[in-house]
């Protein structure tokens, strides 16, 4: 299956199958704005099979080594970095993200994979000194249960192999559901994991309605845990969902990054490497650099150079390996662009590189800046989740950081400056799960990823990624 893409479809078991019903969903280039597959949908009959599979395949993938289990997710590791090219065009023709871009992120999926085959070997307790003689008082980590995991279409192969890995890597069985928009990419990681020899049962992928597939998998008493990407609305009905049942949740959700360009930063260094920060994946990144607290004084040299550099991107068909930045996922993005940049004008704030669709074929928007904004404007308040930044010049820091820190987000922040103090002003004050210096990196495989407030609940990656779906029991005995 090296060069050819699997079937769309759904995996229970370890079969693949078209579902037991007729309903499915057109899965569409949105470069092109034409369907490139049908893709079924479970019915509930599915999601009890998928369930009674990845409920019967727990004991033994429990009971299974973590050498063994690792020995599973590295030899998939190893497929899909065979299979790479052809997982990478299934990303592009989806998405629409540039192809070189989507070739980094089956890079950064299989190392989140071989992270977690090796992490799962280190579920270490420990022992705790007793108050008794001849009494042993002890920890263990214990893989949690079957898990549910739900996917978004942003990073079709990123975020279903850190789903994927995390729970295996723990001895957890799981059914995923990741984003109907971009189903190929999470397939792909199946049919690795099912070549290098995993137990049927043990992964289970679904598609379908996701209000019903999160309701029917959330009420499921042999759900134990539950993963979630995704907005901060579904987010929060999901943790409602599954409270009846006290799952425990991680819930990675909606961020607006905060960037903070000081006094002593150089405004067109950063303006050029934050373009393309900015842009990456057409600026739909949910740790994307979005709104820039630039000081007064550097904020017009900063503005120029940051709209010279978005203007003069190349927008287009995201196989063309000269193009720089392809479509939104959709029409609703766009449509979500059109709104901030019409309420940006309305106020009469400066667009000061784009603000409009690309006319072509396909879900097309300008790389956009919209400058001197304040904290009433829409673009202040609402995620672009697009290719889109806003500047808001500042003279004293601390009102930066309130402005910064007004809104419930707290995924991930930015800082630049070599300025020892006020950067320790900034990592203390701020409310972010993860903060970056002079640097645009907000994750990686071996590193905690979570956020604060609305952002989120718990950690992936790093070893508090295999933490989230295990559970920690106290033994003691004399």
């Amino acid at each position: 299956m090296s060069g050819t893409d699997p079937d769309l479809g759904l995996f229970i078991a370890g079969r693949w199958t078209h579902g037991s019903g007729n309903r499915s969903v057109a899965v569409q280039n949105p470069a092109t704005a034409r369907a490139v597959g049908e893709l079924p949908l479970a019915t509930a009959d599915d999601l009890d099979a998928a369930l009674t599979a990845a409920t019967d395949a727990f004991p033994a993938w429990r009971a299974t080594s973590p050498v063994r289990r690792g020995e599973i997710l590295r030899t998939a590791a190893g497929l899909v970095r065979e299979r790479a090219e052809t997982i990478a065009h299934a990303i592009t023709r989806e998405l629409g993200k540039p192809l070189r871009e989507a070739r980094a992120e089956i890079g950064t999926a299989v190392e989140h994979i071989e992270w977690a085959a090796e992490e799962g070997r280190r579920a270490y307790g420990r022992v705790i000194p007793s108050r008794e003689p001849g009494v042993l008082q002890s920890t263990r980590r214990e893989p949690l249960g079957p898990i549910a995991g739900f996917a978004p279409w942003n990073a079709p192969a990123i975020t279903p192999a850190r789903k994927i890995s995390g729970a295996l890597g723990a001895g957890c069985t799981l059914v995923l559901k990741p984003a109907e928009e971009t189903p190929t990419p999470a397939l792909h990681l199946v049919a690795a994991l099912e070549d290098a020899g995993l137990p049927p049962g043990v992964l289970n992928v679904v598609f379908g309605d996701p209000a019903a597939v999160s309701d029917r998998l959330l009420a499921a008493p042999q759900i134990m845990g539950a993963t979630f990407t995704g907005s901060t609305a579904v987010g929060t009905l999901l943790l409602g969902k599954g409270a009846p049942t006290a799952k425990k949740m991680t819930m990675e959700l909606g961020g607006y990054a905060p960037v903070f360009v000081l006094p002593d930063a150089d405004p067109e260094a950063v303006a050029d490497s934050a373009v393309v920060a900015t842009m990456r994946n057409s600026g739909q990144v949910c740790t994307s650099p979005s709104r820039f607290y630039v000081h007064a004084d550097l904020h017009e040299r900063f503005v120029a150079r940051f709209a010279e550099r978005a203007a003069a991107l190349r927008v287009g068909d995201p196989f063309d390996d000269t193009v720089q930045m392809g479509p939104v996922a959709t029409e609703a993005r766009v449509s979500a662009m059109a709104e901030l940049t019409a309420d940006a004008r309305s106020r009469g704030l400066t667009v000061a590189a784009g603000g409009h669709r690309v006319e072509r074929d396909g879900s097309f928007w300008a790389p956009t800046l919209l400058a001197g904004v304040d904290d009433d404007a829409m673009i202040a308040n609402v995620e672009p989740f697009g290719p889109m930044a806003a500047t808001t010049p500042f003279h004293h820091l601390d009102d930066a950081i309130i402005s910064a820190n007004r809104l419930p987000f707290g995924l991930a922040a930015y800082v630049w400056s070599n300025d020892l103090a006020a950067v320790t002003r900034l990592t203390d004050a701020l409310d972010a799960g993860s903060i970056s210096v002079n640097r645009w990196q907000a994750s990686l495989p071996e590193t905690p990823f979570g956020g604060m407030g609305a952002s989120g609940l718990g950690m992936e990656g790093g070893i508090e990624g295999l933490e989230a779906f295990q559970r920690v029991k106290y033994v003691n005995h004399r």
